[in-house]
This record gives C-alpha cells, structure tokens and sequence, in this order.
C-alpha cells in the first residue's frame, strides 16, 4: 500500500524483500502474479535481498540502502517490519504467553478468572489444524472484543476460532486468501490437491470484465475445502467471502460447485469463477 502511494506521487518505488516473494501468506504461484502486477505499475521488486544497514550522507539523510543482493540509492526508505504480538503488560501480571507470543485466552476470551483480553495481543485457535496461532486482522480482534465484552457484562459467549481471510490491493489488482497455504497443509500433515482456474470477473463480452485467478486447495481424499487464493482485477477479491463460508461449514469442492450463485454479467460469466473452480476441483 506505502509502495503504492508513493508511486501515485510520482517517485520511484524499490521494495526490497527478504522473501522470495510479496505476500508470504500466498502460495508461489500467486505471489508470482503480484509480483507481476507491482512491475506492470512501475514498483522494481527486488525479492530475497534481506536488509542489512542503511548507508547515510554527511549530513545525516539516507542515501542507499544495503542488502545481501548489493545496494540500492534511496532518498527516502520506510520499514514494513510486520506485527507481533505486544503482550508485555500481561506477561508482568503474570499471564500465560503462547509460542507467538501472544496471551493465552480461552474461548471466552479469559486469560484467568475476571481478566480478559482480545485483539493482537492474544492467541487464537486456527478452525483448520487447531494450532493456536496469532493473526493480526481487524476482523478477529473486533469479534474477540464483542466476546470479551459480552463475557465482562455478565452474558456467556465465545470465540469460535480463525481461517485468517483477508483481502489487499495493489493498483488495480486484488488479492485474497482464506483458509490454509499449500506449506501450511504440508506443515499440518495433510495431503491435498490445487486446483487453479483463470476466468473473468463479468460475462466476457460485457464492458469492464477482468482476469480473475482462483485457486483452491481441497483434501486429497474427501475434497474438503482447505484454502483458497485470488488474485484478479477489480471485483474478483470479495469472491473470498464464498471459500470462507464453505471453510467454516467444511464444505466440500463438490458442495460449492453445487451452490445456488447469483449471476448477471455486469456481475459474473453465467458460471461465477467460484462455480467453474470448484467444479473443476470436483472432477479432479
């Protein structure tokens, strides 16, 4: 987004990755396509280059930026260092921290007896492999707050659980997640096939339609829906939202291929790029 921004200012934009590619949270493939997209705008990206100092002027300023893949001339560099867990206050009380290092909460979002906590400085539990994790989403901490309030005012509620969704944009392009990455099924002992499928995001003939990709990962032997990625032009990310609620469900492939979805082509082809993938998954 920072990248962006200033591009639209007229500067020219380097973002310099550690990783192989933007959006680790991404399988290969996609990331691949961002990566695209950013170079069609005009932002260099330089991927596994970890940062190694910052080289500065006489008179104090920032002149070049330096990696393990060389140099780079800068005027101006912005950190994007990522987010982790602030449970310090917590941890001095006493608390229990979790492996992220965020406060261990229980479904109510109890740390102990009459002390709650939501948001980013708490732990989570994915619903896919049941690992308590920590996931830095306005969505999560706004569901955990109305748990932990519902809780402190005397009702009873609890907290069900995480797929991590999310949505971005870079330039014209939107990406989305939900669910597992491929590493992260291999990570949590699964096995599953991908399925990949390239459509529109409108009836093809209809003004305005763009490239969506699609792809979803489902459970080798059952097809139970695992994680699913888009990455496309404008109108294909909120798409997500369908995988999500078929995650939530366990839904299989098969399942979603067999959803009622709405269609118009100033909206979708007659099959919706959810509808052609997961039918295309089903078959496989």
């Amino acid at each position: 987004e920072m990248a962006e921004m200033l591009l639209e200012r007229g500067l020219d934009v380097t973002v310099v990755l550690a990783d192989p590619l933007p959006l680790a949270l991404l399988d290969e493939d996609m990331g691949e396509r961002v990566c695209a997209a950013m170079g069609a705008m005009g932002i260099e990206v330089v991927t596994c280059a970890p940062v190694t100092g910052i080289e500065t002027g006489i008179d104090g300023g920032v002149r070049r930026v330096l990696t393990e893949s060389g140099g780079f001339d800068a005027d101006i560099v912005v950190l994007g260092l990522g987010v982790r867990p602030d449970a310090d206050l917590g941890r001095a009380a006493g608390l229990a921290v979790g492996d992220s290092g965020g406060l261990l909460v229980d479904a109510r979002q109890a740390c102990r007896d009459d002390v709650w906590a939501a948001g980013d400085c708490t732990e989570t539990t994915h619903r896919l492999t049941g690992k308590r994790l920590s996931i830095a989403l306005g969505t999560h901490a706004n569901r955990q707050g109305r748990i932990a309030g519902t809780n402190i005012g005397g009702g009873t509620a609890t907290f069900p659980g995480v797929l991590g969704t999310a949505i971005t944009k870079v330039g014209t392009t939107e990406v989305a997640r939900t669910g597992l990455a491929s590493r992260e099924i291999e990570q949590a002992g699964m096995s599953a096939d991908s399925t990949i499928v390239e459509s529109t995001t409108r009836a093809g003939y209809y003004p305005g339609a763009a490239s969506i990709v699609t792809k979803l990962l489902h459970e080798r032997e059952t097809g139970r829906l695992l994680g699913a990625q888009i990455v496309g032009g404008p109108g294909s990310a909120k798409r997500i939202d369908v995988f999500a609620a078929a995650l939530w469900n366990e839904m299989t492939v098969a399942d979603i291929a067999g959803m009622d979805l709405s269609y118009a082509p100033p909206f979708s082809p007659t099959l919706d790029p959810v509808t052609i993938t997961a039918r295309k998954a089903a078959r496989a």
